[in-house]
């Protein structure tokens, strides 16, 4: 039987007894009805995890006693920042999930010409913590001990201003080369996805400017969400850990 993963906020060291936060013991109680002797496994985001076994539940708390600790370590080798336009809802959040299961090391919502979602500043922390949550939950589900980062949302061109990477390559669907006749990245990559209504014209030329280079995922036209997808599981395929 597969271990509950639980993410928790603060140093962990063997011996120790954690309280859940609110919303992990409400999983763990309610949702999962897990109860005292039931194992566990829980993480800090630092690097490796820990045997936990639930000493105590009731219904408001859930307590937890670390045992051992065991060194794991299932990031990608191959280092990707996704800087991923931003999408309605559900979209971005489908985005930023299969991202996390994928490898993503760092993610960086990205305003663009086309984007149709608008963030002032109350909204934008908002969203800052539900992507957090959801980023977290992708980590608990996937085995991920390491919490990719998570940059505050940018604007197209101050994104590109601030992205030093060595391989940057953004998505259009109706020109570029295939991702197959690249060279091997000699460290990261940086991979540029457009929102729902892919990006302008100028936006694409800023970008090749700044030293991206323009590829495609074949003849078809991808969702938003499918080419993110679709971009980091080839690039694994060729250059990280899916072969």
């Amino acid at each position: 039987m597969r271990k509950t993963r639980i993410f928790v906020d603060q140093s962990l060291q063997e011996g120790k007894t954690v309280m859940l936060a609110d919303e992990a013991a409400h999983h763990v109680a309610r949702v999962l009805r897990l109860r005292s002797g039931d194992p566990l496994i829980l993480f800090d985001g630092r690097g490796g995890e820990y045997e936990a076994e639930i000493s105590k539940v009731d219904k408001r708390s859930v307590e937890v006693q670390i045992k051992q600790y065991r060194e794991t370590d299932k990031g990608s080798p191959l280092h990707i920042t996704l800087a991923q336009g931003i999408s309605r809802g559900q979209k971005m959040d489908f985005s930023l999930q299969k991202a996390v299961e994928l490898g993503v090391e760092r993610i960086i919502p990205v305003m663009t010409e086309h984007g149709n979602v608008h963030l002032d500043q109350q909204r934008q922390q908002k969203k800052i913590e539900h992507w957090h949550g959801v980023i977290i939950g992708a980590c608990e589900q996937s085995g991920r001990n390491k919490i990719p980062e998570l940059v505050a949302p940018l604007a197209f061109d101050d994104w590109l201003a601030l992205d030093s990477g060595l391989t940057k390559l953004i998505l259009h669907p109706e020109s570029g080369t295939s991702l197959a006749k690249l060279s091997r990245p000699a460290g990261g990559l940086t991979l540029l996805i457009g929102p729902e209504g892919g990006f302008s014209d100028g936006e694409i030329q800023r970008a090749c400017a700044a030293g991206y280079q323009v590829i495609n995922l074949g003849p078809r036209i991808l969702r938003t969400e499918t080419a993110a997808l679709a971009a980091i599981s080839a690039c694994q395929t060729l250059w990280g850990d899916f072969l």
